[in-house]
C-alpha cells in the first residue's frame, strides 16, 4: 500500500532523527587525603549505548588523559593507567571509584558518552560532562622559632623581636594566627615585607625611666634619660626600635650575675603581623607567619606564646607553643676533669637550670688576661685551650650566656696539675719546651765567653 503524501514527511522524520542524550555530573564537595571519592557520571539516552570514557584534564585544559573506558559493545571495562590499577576502578558502566585520593588527584575530570546514530548505525554520537575535584591535605608540620638568632641582650635599650610561625603541607594555605598565655593576639598586619632597614615601623613605642647613675655618659649625652625619643639618623638601624651605639660595662671578677634591663615599659606592646605562603613541588604551601613587637623583658620573660593554625582539613586547630624565657644558671663541664701540662682542654656548656628560648650567645672571656690564643674573647658553647701550660693554673674563665631577655654569668676556674712526662720548666707560656736546652744554651754561651777572655 502507498501511504499518503502528507504523512510522508512525519514518517522519515521518526526515522532519521537523532537520538536523545544528556550527561550530567553532580559538584563534589572538597575532600581530604586518604578519603575515598566515587565520580558518578549521569546521563540519559533512548539511543543504543557504545561506551563511555572518563578523563583527567591537566595542563589548563590542553591535555586529556584517559583513564576508564567501559565497552558497551562487549560489556568490558578497563584502565588506561597501568600504573594506578589497584587505586582506582570502574564501579558500574560510568561509576568511577577512587579508594584514597592523593593531592596528585586534584584538578578536573570528564565523562565523555558515546551511543550509535540511528541514521547510520555506525556513526558515534558524543556528550560530555566535566566535574572539579578539590583534594585538601592537612598540615604536616608546624613549629615556631625566633628570628635572627641568636642575638645579644641589652641593658639600657629596648630591643624588636620576632617570632616565626612555619606550617608545611597543607593545601589550601591555612590560616594562621599568634596567641599570648592563651589569648588571640590582636596584631596589626603588615601586608608587604619592610622596605628597608627600621623604615616601615613607628617608634614612639615605649618610655624609659632610666637610672641616671647606671647610664653610661655616652647615652646621657644624646639624651635617651627619662622617656626622651632616640634622634633621627640618615640610615635608621634595624627593627622598631632605634639601636644606640655598642656599650661597655665592666663587671667585677667575682661576680656571678643575672643582668635585666634598666629601661621599664609603662605602654601595652604593640604587634605586628605578617603572613605568606609559597607553593611546595608536591602540590602542597608552605605558610610562613611573623609576628613583631618591641620586646620588654621585664614582662616578656617567662610569657607563653603559640602559633594556631585552622584549616578546613583539620577537625581542629593544630598549634605549637613556646616560652620566652632568660638563660638561667649554665651548667658548665670541663674535661679532662684533672687537667696536666700540656693536655688540651674543653670548657662546654651543657645546659641551663632552665628551658631557654630563644637560643642564647655565648661568649667566653679570661679574667684578668687575654686568652690562650691571644684573643680577647670566643664566642660559642665550647672554650678549647690547646696544650696548656703550668703558668694556667688558677686562672678563671668566665662564661656569659644571653639572649634578647636577659644575661647571665658563670665563672669555672682551671687548676693545671703537673704532668710527670714533662719535666717542671721545660715549658714557656705557649706551651713550648725550653728547660734544660734553654740552660744548655746558656752554659754553652757562658763558656764561649770564657775561654775567648782567657
Amino acid at each position: 500500500p502507498v501511504l499518503p503524501r502528507h504523512l510522508t514527511p512525519l514518517f522519515l522524520l521518526f526515522f532519521t532523527f537523532p537520538a536523545y542524550l544528556t550527561v550530567s555530573i553532580e559538584p563534589l564537595p572538597p575532600v581530604v587525603v586518604g578519603d575515598a571519592v566515587t565520580l558518578k557520571c549521569n546521563f540519559k539516552t533512548d539511543g543504543k549505548m557504545r561506551e563511555i570514557v572518563w578523563y583527567r584534564v591537566t595542563d589548563g585544559g590542553t591535555i586529556k588523559q584517559k583513564i576508564f573506558t567501559f565497552d558497551a559493545m562487549f560489556s568490558t571495562n578497563f584502565s588506561h593507567m597501568e600504573n594506578y590499577r589497584k587505586r582506582e576502578d570502574l564501579v558500574y558502566q560510568s561509576t568511577v571509584r577512587l579508594p584514597e585520593v592523593r593531592i596528585s588527584d586534584n584538578g578536573p575530570y570528564e565523562c565523555h558518552v558515546g551511543i550509535y546514530d540511528r541514521a547510520t548505525r555506525e556513526k558515534v554520537v558524543l556528550a560530555s560532562g566535566n566535574v572539579f575535584l578539590n583534594v585538601m591535605a592537612p598540615p604536616t608540620s608546624i613549629s615556631v622559632l625566633a628570628a635572627d638568632t641568636p642575638a645579644p641582650f641589652s641593658r639600657y635599650q629596648a630591643q624588636n623581636f620576632t617570632l616565626v610561625c612555619v606550617v608545611s603541607g597543607g593545601k589550601p594555605a591555612p590560616l594562621v594566627y599568634f596567641k599570648r598565655d592563651g589569648e588571640p593576639i590582636e596584631a596589626t598586619p603588615l601586608p608587604e615585607p619592610p622596605a628597608g632597614a627600621g623604615s616601615w615601623a613607628p617608634r614612639n613605642l615605649l618610655h624609659r625611666d632610666l637610672d641616671d647613675t647606671k647610664v653610661p655618659k655616652s647615652l646621657a649625652a644624646e639624651g635617651g634619660v627619662g622617656g626622651g625619643q632616640p634622634p633621627a639618623t640618615a640610615d635608621p638601624p634595624r627593627g622598631l626600635a632605634a639601636e644606640r651605639g655598642a656599650v661597655t660595662e665592666t663587671i667585677p671578677e667575682t661576680v656571678v650575675s643575672r643582668e635585666f634591663p634598666r629601661w621599664v615599659h609603662v605602654a601595652e606592646p604593640i604587634y605586628y603581623f605578617r603572613h605568606t605562603h609559597a607553593p611546595i613541588s608536591d602540590g602542597t604551601v608552605e605558610a610562613r607567619a611573623t609576628l613583631t613587637w618591641t620586646l620588654n623583658p621585664q614582662i616578656d620573660n617567662e610569657a607563653l606564646f603559640s602559633c594556631e593554625v585552622k584549616h578546613p582539613a583539620l577537625s581542629m586547630p593544630m598549634q605549637s607553643e613556646v616560652t620566652l624565657v632568660a638563660p638561667k644558671g649554665p651548667k658548665i663541664t670541663m674535661t679532662p676533669t684533672r687537667a696536666r701540662v700540656g693536655d688540651t682542654v674543653r670548657i662546654l656548656v651543657q645546659g641551663f637550670q632552665n628551658e631557654v628560648f630563644p637560643e642564647p650567645l655565648f661568649t667566653w672571656t679570661r679574667v684578668g688576661s687575654r686568652l690562650l690564643d691571644g684573643s680577647a674573647e670566643h664566642d660559642g658553647k665550647e672554650l678549647v685551650l690547646e696544650r696548656v701550660p703550668a703558668e694556667l693554673n688558677g686562672s678563671m674563665y668566665r662564661c656569659t650566656a644571653q639572649n634578647p631577655l636577659g644575661s647571665t654569668d658563670t665563672h669555672t676556674r682551671l687548676i693545671v696539675f703537673e704532668n710527670p712526662n714533662i719535666p717542671r720548666g721545660t715549658e714557656d707560656s705557649n706551651g713550648s719546651l725550653t728547660g734544660h736546652c734553654g740552660f744548655r744554651l746558656v752554659l754553652a754561651l757562658t763558656l764561649t765567653v770564657i775561654l775567648e777572655l782567657t
